[in-house]
């Protein structure tokens, strides 16, 4: 899909919200957040942005290089952005795979926005995610509004080089934000002229904020046109799974094609799995244990291929689902299973491991730490069952293990070459 709207100037605007020390648009091959959240396509942020007064350009989606020219038409101006609807950031600075055409090109025609329409339209867009320059934030949960005068594409260069440009609003969540604020907000911002207009326009977003369940709602740019008008030129919205249930509307919009394949088989079985680059799969109950893990399989030198939270309620069924989606990834050469039983029940845990190893017929390596609720019967399922798992009680010889394991296979798969090991062959 493809959106539409006129040209303008450049100014950011951004609200968001802090939780424990997550980091604001930073994006690395090892932190990553275990909560899967709903992303929503530009043009339907900006629908919402119109219910809730704030003013965007004109605008319309099209899903074919003549709807494009349609459109184009319409809107009755030589100044068109084509914008591509994907859930990505950084479309401007990408390309079209196998050409130069950016995700957002400016046209003049109808002709060429269907031209350009046609490069877009069914092709893959590759972007680098932007925010390498993120800020840690120290606060419990609660809204904030970020705002900085120096927006646009390069807003976050502005961050990495001049942090002192971006201002950091905390909003009083029992409060909610007052005119003061927002108006606090509006100086810095040098927009002292249309103080009350702009207030106005913030004190809206904080609304849709609230209403919609936001984790994010980030407006860059927030433009003037030469008449003095202000428009949501961009706008990213992100919001909360467990908001759901009174979000229903909402989350029909759902774009679950963009959306990772094995993210959505997990989560149909209330799995938390995120696709990471190593070779090690991951299994654990709990994201702050899940995190642990991983870094202690970096530690020794390994890639975690995957973060994986079963959380505290998982059934036998449900662990095998995990190992399953875990496996399907060929990239993966041992899996590591950490599991702290409180709510959750080794033994459950151990009857799901059985009956994936089995049914699946793994030939790679997998190292087991239980411990905590019927952690001897878990351990008796497992060395009961005759199968090619290693138990080890201790976290980090386990994360050593796994390493091992896994170097061994790769360099064995790298020459053609079947691994057969027994147990207990290692101490």
């Amino acid at each position: 899909m493809a959106s539409m709207f006129s040209r303008a100037f450049l100014l950011a605007e951004g609200l968001g919200r802090f939780n424990g020390s997550k980091i604001l648009g930073c994006k690395t091959s090892l932190v990553k957040q275990p909560a899967r959240n709903l992303n929503v396509h530009e043009h339907i942020s900006y629908s919402l942005l119109n219910e809730a007064d704030v003013p965007t350009p004109k605008f319309g989606v099209a899903k074919t290089a003549d709807e494009a020219a349609k459109l184009a038409a319409d809107l009755k101006t030589k100044d068109i952005v084509l914008k591509a609807q994907v859930l990505a950031g950084g479309r401007g600075k990408g390309h079209f795979k196998g050409t130069s055409v950016s995700g957002v090109k400016m046209c003049e025609t109808p002709e060429e926005a269907k031209a350009l329409a046609g490069q877009m339209l069914g092709k893959l867009l590759i972007t680098k995610q932007t925010g390498e320059g993120g800020r840690i934030c120290n606060a419990v949960m609660g809204p904030v509004i970020i705002a900085s005068s120096q927006g646009g594409v390069n807003i976050e260069e502005v961050a990495a080089t001049n942090p002192t440009a971006i201002m950091y609003e905390p909003i009083d969540i029992d409060k909610g934000i007052t005119k003061e604020q927002a108006e606090r907000i509006v100086n810095k911002l040098g927009l002292d002229n249309v103080k009350d207009y702009i207030s106005n326009i913030i004190m809206n977003l904080y609304k849709m904020f609230l209403k919609k369940d936001a984790l994010l709602l980030e407006v860059n740019p927030l433009a003037e046109d030469i008449n003095g008008n202000y428009f949501a030129l961009d706008c990213k919205c992100r919001f909360d799974d467990n908001a759901e249930f009174r979000q229903k509307e909402l989350f029909s919009l759902r774009d679950w094609s963009q959306e990772d394949s094995k993210e959505v088989e997990a989560a149909k079985f209330d799995l938390n799995y995120i696709a990471l680059d190593g070779n090690i799969g991951c299994m654990v109950n709990g994201a702050g244990l899940a995190m642990a893990t991983m870094d202690i399989i970096k530690l020794h030198g390994g890639e975690p291929a995957n973060f994986l939270d079963v959380g505290g309620g998982a059934s036998a069924s449900a662990v095998k689902e995990a190992f399953k989606i875990i496996t399907s990834d060929s990239r993966v050469h041992a899996l590591l299973v950490n599991i702290f039983g409180g709510i959750m029940r080794c033994d459950v845990i151990a009857e799901g491991i059985i009956a994936a190893t089995k049914e699946l017929s793994l030939k790679i390596p997998v190292v087991v730490r239980l411990q905590g609720t019927n952690v001897d019967e878990a351990k008796a399922l497992i060395a009961n069952a005759g199968l090619k798992i290693v138990p080890i009680d201790d976290l980090d010889e386990a994360a050593r293990v796994a390493v091992k394991l896994s170097t061994i296979v790769k360099l064995a798969q790298s020459e053609n070459l079947s691994v057969n090991f027994e147990i207990p062959a290692i101490s």
